[in-house]
């Protein structure tokens, strides 16, 4: 039997639990768990509680939780990724599939070209949202570790700020080998927009320390080039 697993941003442990409000709504209304469906509630702490639906209501569901287990491991690569923001679903989708991938961490990024300006209200709303986007692919792919999606930031902030071991700006335009690199335990990974980086940005990133590469003869999508990237350096460093 398949068993759901939810995040609850809330203290755990063993013994009963009162879920409320969405997701409550959620497990009783959308999914129709009813008693005794089992479940797997995580907080972001690296360990899952399973458990057993005791009573299912409108706004409320009671759970019984078994003692913590661990989790699955986290990649032993920690990347830090830096995604130009795009519009709409691609950002939501470049998003959802960094996680399922094993970053740990993203920072969506303003930059030259990039056609999404946000402030204020609206910044910190898209803030929440692409962190429930990263929340509900742990859901799905089972990491019990929620990567941090920051608030957006302007590129040379950024740059100015990354501490990582190994820095990589994706260049299709470069013939630079993964394989002359020495291998890293930290991971920055800039992907720029729709329209690519600047010949000016490029520099500034060459400039701080990032190293220009690519993954193929072919220019990829700004939400298919985080795939690509994080599937090669997770083969060659990580845990895939």
């Amino acid at each position: 039997m398949r068993v759901s697993r939810f995040y609850l941003d809330a203290p755990l442990s063993q013994g009963e639990q009162l879920l409320e409000g969405d997701l409550a709504h959620y497990i009783s209304r959308v999914l129709r768990l009813g008693p005794g469906a089992p479940v797997q509630i995580f907080n972001g702490s690296g360990q899952e509680w399973p458990g057993t639906v005791l009573e299912a209501g409108k706004r409320q569901v009671r759970i019984s939780l078994d003692a913590p287990v661990d989790g699955l491991p986290e990649s032993p690569l920690q990347v830090h990724l830096g995604q130009a923001m795009s519009r709409g679903e691609r950002m939501d989708w470049a998003i959802q599939k960094a996680v399922e991938l094993g970053v740990a961490q993203i920072t969506p990024l303003f930059t030259e070209r990039c056609e999404v300006r946000l402030q204020g209200e609206r910044a910190d709303k898209r803030q929440q949202h692409w962190q429930q986007v990263a929340i509900s692919a742990c859901e799905q792919c089972g990491r019990s570790v929620v990567p941090t999606v920051n608030p957006p930031m302007a590129l040379a902030d950024w740059l100015a700020t990354l501490d990582t071991e190994l820095k990589l700006v994706l260049h299709h335009r470069t013939s630079q080998s993964l394989a002359s690199l020495t291998p890293p335990r930290t991971l920055g990974l800039l992907i720029g927009p729709e329209g690519g980086l600047s010949a000016t940005e490029i520099s500034q990133a060459e400039t701080t320390g990032f190293h220009a590469t690519r993954f193929g003869p072919r220019v990829l999508r700004t939400e298919t080039a985080p795939v690509v990237a994080l599937s090669i350096v997770q083969q060659l460093w990580g845990d895939l």
